[in-house]
């Protein structure tokens, strides 16, 4: 077969290589930036007055090597909690004589019942430890406005948990020591609190939250936690109110913030000791502050100090201490009391404020009230427009078919935009019919934009290659423009609508995550003009004038780019252990028609050609056969397995029954792992006639309690490389 170009095609092809390009570059830098690769870790011998992340991780190795596993009924749990109460007496001792320190060792026992994931659950919990230190200026009283820094010293079961949390203890040890080696004298008590029960239900914040003298005098806090290894150390939560996130925005080295998350944390099957801070037995303003990537180790036995991301502690302690000074010196810190005695008229009850980063190089932050007014503009352009182009020439009536063209081009890239999600989810269902086994993407995350972008790219373009010329209501011959301008003008106005009437739905919703499509439409104003201007000397059917359109988008296209491939890399670490292809070709597709959706109005011109059609579909299907000569598992990206031995008890004292049951928590079944591994299955004394139909099935009841296991269920996550 031979294909046929005519100079169109060729102008076609140069623009979607040259767009190429850039997103590479793009793509370049936010790895770069979604990994810490830019911040240059201090070592061991830095100056005293500063973070180090050499000697923050050196907390780390004692924890999670020297000490190991820390679930609450086995010695590590106690050996870690005399290891943090050593090193921070080691600290009082050579603190100044204008600073107070106060240690204790704070046992707590309780009982409370709280709804997570839709169940009602009951706790009844005794003896368990927590270590606090507070630091204050020798004058300070109890009854002080303190901030509070939390972090949790256990792990789950099977995990040495380097990340999750010892990299969030050894944080604040190092900041503790800066506090005491640097001389300030904080204006309001710091208290730190090491707690010891987090993964078994958040018994420890609980515990400090019902039961200790200190907890009435908290102004703020922030939680430190990890679902990874490092990578950005993002706020997933704030409030209540916007005092916290804008204390955030002034203070943080790397802001790494977006108000988008917390629409999007709710959803996220799990929960952190933020919400017995802020919701459940207090509501105390604070931040929930999470690493987010390395999520292949998260609560598992790989989570181990090797794999903590360089440079990732370093941009949090350097993050963190420099909020609890802003904290601590803040005029807005108010103990429990004065919170209760202001009441509705302080801005602890404002609503939630928008808050993003621009790549952590800074940090945009604007009231409710701000983005009431601001997010309503584009969709007032978008109505304005048609009036502003037509009515001084042409009458009330052209502007509403004026109107009228507009919305059809907003159908057309909303059409656009669901096709970009609807053909890569169908590519993989047809990829899976003919596979004998999913997630190839799962170790090499690159391989998910390779197969779904290309397709989800031809969704986005197939409205502008059905109708090459929007059907017009207008009169071409009234106007005097020829009906490819008129085109381009209603499609542009269209995906500029779409962009508005999102911003303003997340505003009518109450989310707070309409910068999104609010940055997009700006940025597509000062695009159309730019584009419009540039028609004057280089025409209006020119590539030329295409790139001047292109080039006001670029900060946009990059965010988009900085939030799109974060989530999708995001999904794939944590979510993709849970749900197959089909949803990680879904946000491929979100994120694709996010990122690119902007420029598909002008440069579709360009892109919406049969031949570059049939090139992408012939790119995603390479990518689709490379693919399958992937393993999806790696040493950095193991197949989870869990291992758990359950005892069924009368009572505290008889054991009635026990068994192993053996489970995976991905799409590639019990029947993959024996095939891949043949020594689990000599192990477990599995045979070659083992089926589905004749194995004892284990009741679901059993895996969904080892979620949160206590300490007399035993679970091992071992991997499968």
């Amino acid at each position: 077969m031979v294909l046929r170009f005519d100079a169109r095609d060729v102008s076609g092809f140069k623009l979607l290589f040259s767009l190429a390009i850039m997103y590479g570059l793009m793509s370049f830098v936010v790895h770069s930036v979604i990994y810490t690769k830019f911040i240059k870790p201090l070592g061991i011998d830095a100056p005293l007055d500063r973070f180090s992340e050499a000697r923050a991780v050196e907390h780390v190795r004692v924890l999670s090597h020297d000490i190991g596993n820390r679930q609450e009924g086995r010695p590590g749990l106690r050996e870690a909690a005399e290891y943090i109460k050593a090193q921070l007496e080691r600290m009082k001792e050579r603190a100044g004589s204008n600073i107070r320190i106060e240690i204790e060792e704070n046992v707590v026992s309780g009982s409370f019942a709280m709804l997570f994931l839709g169940h009602g659950i009951s706790f009844d919990y005794r003896n368990l430890t927590n270590i606090l230190m507070r630091i204050s200026s020798i004058d300070s009283k109890h009854s002080d406005p303190s901030v509070l820094v939390n972090a949790h010293f256990d792990t789950t079961l099977g995990s040495p948990g380097a990340a999750d949390c010892g990299s969030c203890v050894a944080s604040l040890l190092e900041i503790a020591r800066i506090i005491i080696d640097s001389g300030w004298v904080p204006p309001r008590p710091i208290i730190l609190l090491f707690n010891g029960a987090e993964e078994s239900f958040l018994l420890g914040a609980n515990g400090f939250m019902r039961t200790h003298k200190w907890r009435d005098s908290i102004g703020a806090f922030i939680n430190v936690e990890a679902t990874g290894t490092g990578g950005l150390d993002v706020v997933c939560q704030s409030g209540p109110g916007s005092w916290p996130s804008y204390v955030y925005a002034q203070s943080a080295i790397y802001p790494m913030a977006n108000s988008a998350a917390q629409d999007i944390f709710p959803v996220i099957p799990g929960d952190t000791d933020y919400r017995m801070f802020s919701q459940d037995y207090g509501s105390i303003p604070g931040l929930d502050i999470i690493f987010l990537f390395g999520g292949y180790h998260y609560h598992a036995s790989s989570d181990t100090v090797d794999r903590l991301l360089p440079g990732s502690m370093q941009a949090r302690g350097d993050n963190l201490y420099s909020m609890v000074k802003a904290f601590a010196e803040s005029s807005k810190l108010k103990n429990d009391h004065e919170r209760e005695s202001l009441g509705d008229a302080h801005d602890y009850n404002d609503e939630q404020a928008v808050f993003f980063d621009y790549l952590t190089w800074f940090m945009i932050f604007y009231s409710r009230r701000i983005a009431l007014m601001l997010h309503s503009i584009p969709i007032a352009i978008f109505l304005i427009m048609p009036f502003l182009l037509r009515m001084m020439n042409y009458g009330l009536y052209c502007c509403f078919v004026t109107l009228y063209d507009f919305v059809k081009g907003m159908i057309l890239h909303a059409t656009g935009i669901m096709l970009a999600i609807i053909f890569p989810v169908i590519f993989s269902i047809l990829r899976l019919l003919f596979s004998s086994y999913g997630m190839n993407w799962f170790a090499n995350p690159y391989l998910a934009f390779l197969m779904f972008t290309p397709i989800s790219l031809i969704g986005l373009l197939i409205p502008r290659t059905v109708f090459r010329v929007l059907p017009l209501s207008q009169d071409v011959s009234i106007l005097k423009t020829s009906k490819e301008a008129l085109s381009d003008e209603a499609r542009f106005w269209g995906a500029f609508g779409f962009y508005a009437l999102l911003t303003l739905a997340y505003l009518l919703a109450g989310f707070t995550g309409g910068f999104l499509t609010f940055f997009a439409s700006a940025s597509m104003l000062l695009a159309w003009i730019s584009f419009y201007l540039s028609i004057n000397f280089c025409g209006h059917q020119s590539v030329r004038s295409t790139v001047f359109y292109v080039i006001p988008l670029i900060p946009c296209l990059t965010h988009s780019v900085y939030f799109g491939g974060a989530l999708v890399q995001f999904f794939i670490e944590k979510i993709g252990f849970y749900i197959p292809d089909i949803a990680i070709a879904a946000t491929v597709g979100i994120a694709t028609g996010w990122s690119l959706g902007p420029l598909i109005s002008i440069c579709g011109n360009w892109l919406a050609r049969s031949s570059i059609l049939q090139f992408l579909l012939h790119l995603g299907v390479i990518a689709w056969a490379l693919s399958s000569q992937f393993f999806p598992y790696s040493t950095d990206a193991p197949k989870r397995v869990i291992l758990q031995h359950s005892f069924l008890t009368a009572d505290a004292n008889q054991i009635v029954d026990s068994s192993y049951d053996v489970a995976v928590v991905d799409s590639n079944s019990i029947l993959f792992l024996l095939k891949h591994a043949p020594e689990v299955a000599k192990e477990l004394h599995i045979g070659p006639e083992f089926s589905f139909e004749t194995a004892n099935m284990s009741s679901q009841r059993t895996f969904m309690k080892q979620q949160k296991p206590s300490h007399h269920r035993q679970a091992h996550t071992p991997h499968l490389e």
